[in-house]
């Protein structure tokens, strides 16, 4: 067997498969004296890392737990204009990643709230910051069964270690005042050290309602709006967009 062959062999068993893909190329490129011996190196290798940084981004992405996968790109912005695009688009430098700062999403259901935090939290998690997405109702079930395994200190503790976490529909169920307690815990934990985003369909003057406990409710705000981006989104559910369309088209 030649070297050339062995070579190939090398690259496969090291699974460096982009340079083994583009081998050939750069050997003529070399032998034609089109790119110096050193350069062809430089951009075989630059290959492997832009496959490994794919990989890191794809398993962050997968990891963090997000429902969908959405842009800021994709938002449409002039179907809900009470939001300001400049300070949406922002978020995406993530320096509110940097300053330790929340982003509270509030508005009805359907006008694009949890598009919004999942979009900023791809960007993080893209930007190699640890990354968590997680809905209110299955977190309080992950606190519940963390305490009744008396892991709840542990579990706790992983969650208040992420640079962002995510909690979405906050006010969608009921919260008893059990679980009020335990989000009070993390968000306390978590306040100041990393950034926390929530989507909720409550304003916040029904927040005592929906804890239950107007000084948990109290508690809970003040850490939240403390450092915080509050988004009020007031337009329509983008869920009735199409509807409202093909009603519209009816009529001509």
């Amino acid at each position: 067997m030649n070297n050339y062959n062995k070579l190939l062999n090398n690259l496969e068993t090291l699974k460096l498969n982009k340079i083994k893909e583009n081998i050939d190329e750069y050997i003529d490129l070399i032998n034609n004296k089109k790119k110096t011996f050193i350069d062809s190196l430089y951009e075989l290798t630059n290959f492997e890392i832009n496959v490994m940084e794919e990989k890191r981004i794809s398993h962050s992405i997968q990891f963090a737990g997000f429902p969908f996968m959405k842009s800021l790109e994709d938002f449409d912005f002039t179907f809900q204009p009470s939001i300001n695009k400049e300070q949406i688009m922002d978020f995406k430098n993530l320096r509110f990643i940097e300053n330790v700062e929340n982003i509270l999403f509030v508005g009805s259901p359907g006008v694009g709230k949890t598009h919004l935090a999942t979009a900023i939290g791809i960007e993080n998690a893209k930007n190699n910051h640890s990354t968590y997405f997680i809905n209110c109702n299955d977190l309080i079930q992950v606190l519940k069964k963390a305490y009744s395994q008396n892991r709840f200190d542990d579990k706790l503790k992983t969650l208040s270690k992420y640079k962002l976490l995510i909690i979405d529909e906050v006010g969608y169920l009921p919260i008893d005042i059990e679980a009020s307690n335990m989000l009070f815990q993390l968000i306390n934990k978590r306040y100041e050290k990393n950034s926390t985003i929530i989507t909720t369909n409550k304003p916040f003057a029904k927040w005592g309602e929906l804890f239950g406990d107007n000084m948990i409710a109290n508690a809970i705000l003040d850490r939240l709006l403390h450092h915080s981006h509050v988004i009020n989104i007031t337009g329509r559910s983008y869920r009735t967009k199409n509807i409202l369309k093909e009603e519209g088209a009816s009529k001509i």
